[in-house]
């Protein structure tokens, strides 16, 4: 839930700085398409280059957008991990109670074959 939450207000960052970006500098961002394309290089943190802000309110816009993909790459690794993690603990718990059952068989019929042994000595006096 809280990684849907968080792509979804990155997706309205990234728009609404994509368009910020066309209204406050238009000679660097002529069109909603060109600023869009800026907020989604820098969201995506490929940043070819090719038009960047040279207004301190575009690179402000910039900054806002490119914390939120960092928060938003920071969830989605942190999500994947502890997927990933459940996982392997739930596998290891699955292992380790079948090995430990098995291994607990194996004591109880080694015990039995040692009380038999012992009734059958102390029978034989």
């Amino acid at each position: 839930m809280a990684a849907g939450i968080i792509a979804g207000v990155t997706f309205v960052i990234t728009v609404a700085g994509g368009i910020l970006e066309r209204v406050l500098d238009h000679y660097e961002f002529p069109t909603i398409g060109r600023g869009l394309w800026f907020a989604l290089q820098t969201v995506t943190t490929v940043g070819y280059g090719d038009v960047t802000p040279r207004r301190t309110s575009g690179r402000i816009i910039a900054a806002v957008i490119m914390l939120t993909a960092i928060g938003f790459l920071a969830v989605i690794t942190a999500s994947v991990t502890a997927s990933l993690v459940e996982s392997g603990r739930r596998r290891f718990a699955a292992t380790s109670g079948r090995d430990m059952e098995h291994r607990l068989d194996e004591v109880n019929d080694r015990l039995a074959r040692i009380e038999a042994a012992l009734e059958d000595r102390s029978s034989s006096r």
